[in-house]
């Protein structure tokens, strides 16, 4: 049995031999098949980076020049919407001279028919801010709104209620959306 024994061990070491043959040479194998990397790889590596970096900037400056082109879309319609505010503040004061023009009694045929030429006037005015989007605001009994009223006084009324306009000291005028000028007035209290 020892025989049997040795033979088993001395198999066995032989075998371990193999093995460790085989590995030194299946290593020295993959050390000679190693190639040196391929200098056209690298280029390729080189100008795969670049066209993706170039694509990534590509993409961004479509991204800028949508972003510039809704902005000034947005300028444009803002300008549009709002294109007679300059005007239209230029030309309320003669409306309010007008209005006040009209406020005094016309005694004589002269009078008379000069206050019928102002309130023509007057009219095709008004007319003109309409057409272009100016309206008035601050009536008397409408509700107070800090937003488009200038409150001067508080005063007693019986005619309208409370935090209501009980008398307009000057009209306000709102383009659109916009107020171009608050209309002063007395709230009642």
């Amino acid at each position: 049995m020892t025989e049997k024994n040795e033979k088993v061990v001395e198999d066995k070491n032989i075998s371990d031999q193999t093995d460790e043959n085989l590995t030194e040479e299946i290593e020295s194998e993959a050390n000679d098949l190693q190639v040196e990397p391929d200098p056209k790889q690298a280029e390729i590596d080189k100008l795969t980076e670049q066209v993706n970096n170039l694509e990534e900037k590509l993409l961004r400056s479509q991204a800028e020049i949508q972003n510039i082109q809704q902005r000034n879309a947005r300028e444009l319609q803002n300008v549009r919407k709002y294109d007679g505010q300059k005007l239209a503040s230029a030309v309320l004061p003669a409306v309010d001279n007008l209005e006040r023009a009209l406020q005094v009694e016309a005694n004589d045929e002269v009078s008379k028919q000069i206050k019928t030429g102002v309130e023509m006037t007057l009219k095709t005015l008004n007319q003109a801010l309409t057409d272009n989007g100016i309206t008035s605001t601050g009536e008397v009994g409408e509700s107070f709104d800090p937003t488009k009223h200038q409150a001067i006084q508080s005063i007693e009324s019986d005619e309208v209620e409370s935090d209501q306009i009980a008398q307009v000291l000057q009209k306000g005028y709102i383009l659109q959306d916009r107020v171009i000028r608050p209309a002063m007035v007395a709230v009642a209290k």
